[in-house]
């Protein structure tokens, strides 16, 4: 069995990757963890590492997980492989990862990981951007899981900036009142003052 996300999301500090990065070290040398645990610790892992732009080791990591045990860990490796390239500066090698995580996400009924390998997309794939946030959305919007459905707000605030670093402030303005409304459905207080700045944004912009 893979982990539960909040088991994951406990180990990260998305502000602080090189804690997040001993957080899953000492998680690895836990005893209580069986080996498909542990090979998707390591994809977290290797996600913390390339976030401090360690982006050879990261991927030596990702190499070295067997994603035959199961599934899923095949979805974390093409998600996390992606994040590394684009975070290296190859997007466009990074947009068939994320599509094969997206696409064999949704066949496992994965909707946290598909989610957010449409969400990926649409910070990869620029020329697509906003057609990729409406598939992440429609998407999300519809899992059964209240923390897959947390990605509406980051797919609106997301779409909400680049329509507004478009000029687009009336459109973007729409985009982060819907992050807003997520955010205090099923998302968190930093994620909602996050899209309340978007908002503020778009009114300087005079929208």
């Amino acid at each position: 069995m893979t982990l539960d996300q909040s088991a994951l999301d406990h180990l990260w500090d998305f502000q602080d990757p090189a804690a997040s990065e001993k957080a899953f070290r000492r998680a690895l040398e836990d005893p209580r963890y069986d080996g498909v645990e542990r090979a998707e610790l390591a994809t977290q892992l290797g996600r913390a590492i390339g976030l401090q732009g360690r982006f050879e080791e990261a991927d030596a990591l990702l190499d070295s997980i067997s994603s035959e045990q199961d599934p899923t860990i095949a979805v974390r490796v093409l998600l996390e492989r992606g994040r590394v390239l684009n975070s290296a500066g190859h997007a466009a090698m990074a947009v068939p990862l994320f599509e094969q995580a997206a696409e064999l996400g949704e066949h496992l009924g994965e909707e946290f990981l598909t989610a957010d390998a449409l969400h990926m997309l649409a910070i990869a794939d620029e020329a697509h951007a906003e057609s990729w946030a409406r598939a992440g959305i429609e998407y999300a919007s519809g899992a059964h899981s209240p923390r897959a459905q947390r990605w509406c707000v980051s797919l609106h605030g997301n779409l909400g900036w680049h329509l507004l670093d478009a000029g687009e402030a009336h459109r973007a303005l729409v985009e982060f009142q819907l992050a807003e409304q997520w955010a205090e459905r099923v998302g968190t207080p930093d994620q909602a003052e996050w899209a309340r700045e978007g908002v503020a944004a778009c009114r300087t912009a005079g929208a």
